[in-house]
């Protein structure tokens, strides 16, 4: 397990699980990571895959556009072989959406997020396939990382350090004797056999499964499960990534990722994030979204059609909700230690965004490392990531 520290169990191996072991892994810490599923699998390879430059946050929730925009920045230094530095374009498809854009750029200026206004002109001439009735535009730095390889850069770094990347073993129970977390109990999927993995800290980065996590030990995750509608076509419309320019809505937001151009996203939420049906409306919704930015959108095939739970900061107490209050929670992060839960050790980790695992990883590996009385500091803002590929030869295999 590497390192001479104490040793700390990580739960998922999403992008923040990922991030999280790079960092406990740099500071000296004994780590190990179990996945239900493949690296990736959850939330994290359910997403578009766009760098945010947080402009699509600067108005609605600027906390999270700060964020955005300084972990972008990082990434660019320490991730060279995992991004495409495209950037991304703010578009207005209507009267509406022009006059937002004063109000758009006021809170970029606000959160430090470089912008460049664009006549409709301009934009044609930069995308052609663009509708010839959009009325302009604001260019931002946004980007598209594939999440797969992510996470891979990560993981591939913590491994190089000595931590163990243990795929599909399952928690089925955390640890906890005389009110301290002990480790994990975990099910081996491919040999079916049971482990029980002793460990000084457990960090539950399970994503929209966190709550469930901390329910093996009694202890409780304020979480919002919102799955959204996601569709890839087989055509890259475009060189970047394009938005509308407006407030967060459905069917904003068309990020190119190799060859397809991917739309969303819907939003409502569920209880369960293992069943999830589709509606089929969401699907004709994004269709329909997708041509009025690229006329001939709707008559492509898909090549895929999904949806995952984005597990978003829920409540303390239970409170009423009207319809569609998902889209105006934080983007924002957060960590809990369940030591008033009689689970001292047990850190729940949720929210937060692909872009800004590295950050939500700093400050979760700091709270783990003053309650261990093992603080060391964090050097992941100029540790430069090894290539995805070293995954795979860094790998221990139990």
């Amino acid at each position: 397990m590497g390192g001479g520290g104490p040793h700390v169990v990580v739960v998922g191996a999403g992008s923040t699980g990922a991030a999280i072991a790079h960092d406990l892994a740099l500071r000296g810490f004994a780590v190990t990571v179990v996945e239900r599923g493949e690296v990736g699998s959850g939330t994290t390879g359910r997403n578009h895959g766009l760098l945010h430059s947080g402009a699509r946050y600067a108005v609605t929730d600027p906390v999270a556009a700060r964020e955005c925009i300084e972990e972008n920045l990082i990434l660019r230094k320490i991730m060279p072989e995992g991004l495409e530095l495209n950037g991304g374009y703010f578009i207005a498809l209507t009267p509406e959406d022009m006059d937002f854009r004063q109000t758009f750029l006021e809170g970029c200026e606000a959160a430090g997020i470089p912008t460049r206004e664009l006549t409709k002109e301009q934009l044609l001439r930069m995308e052609p396939r663009l509708s010839p009735k959009i009325l302009g535009g604001v260019m931002v730095p946004d980007g598209v990382f594939e999440p797969y390889r992510f996470c891979l850069s990560f993981l591939a770094s913590a491994q190089a350090r000595g931590a163990r990347v243990l795929t599909y073993h399952e928690v089925e129970g955390v640890l906890v004797e005389g009110g301290r977390t002990r480790g994990v109990q975990v099910r081996d999927r491919i040999r079916g056999r049971e482990l029980t993995i002793t460990a000084d800290a457990v960090v539950n980065a399970a994503g929209p499964w966190a709550a469930k996590v901390a329910a093996t030990a009694g202890c409780r995750v304020p979480l919002i499960l919102a799955p959204g509608v996601m569709i890839a076509v087989g055509v890259r419309y475009s060189h970047r990534v394009v938005n509308r320019l407006a407030p967060p809505g459905d069917g904003d937001i068309i990020v190119p990722q190799r060859f397809t151009s991917m739309i969303g996203t819907t939003s409502w939420t569920v209880q369960d994030a293992d069943l999830i049906p589709i509606p089929p409306d969401h699907v004709e919704r994004m269709m329909d979204a997708g041509e009025a930015f690229f006329p001939g959108f709707r008559r492509q095939p898909k090549r895929g059609v999904f949806a995952v739970a984005r597990p978003l900061v829920g409540p303390e107490e239970d409170q009423a909700e009207g319809e569609g209050f998902e889209r105006a929670v934080t983007r924002d992060f957060a960590c809990k230690h369940h030591e008033a839960e009689g689970a001292a050790g047990l850190f729940s980790v949720t929210g937060g965004k692909t872009t800004t695992s590295r950050l939500m990883a700093e400050a979760v590996v700091d709270q783990v490392g003053r309650w261990l009385g093992f603080e060391r500091p964090c050097q992941t803002r100029t540790e430069v990531l090894l290539p995805p590929r070293r995954f795979f030869t860094e790998r221990v295999v139990s």
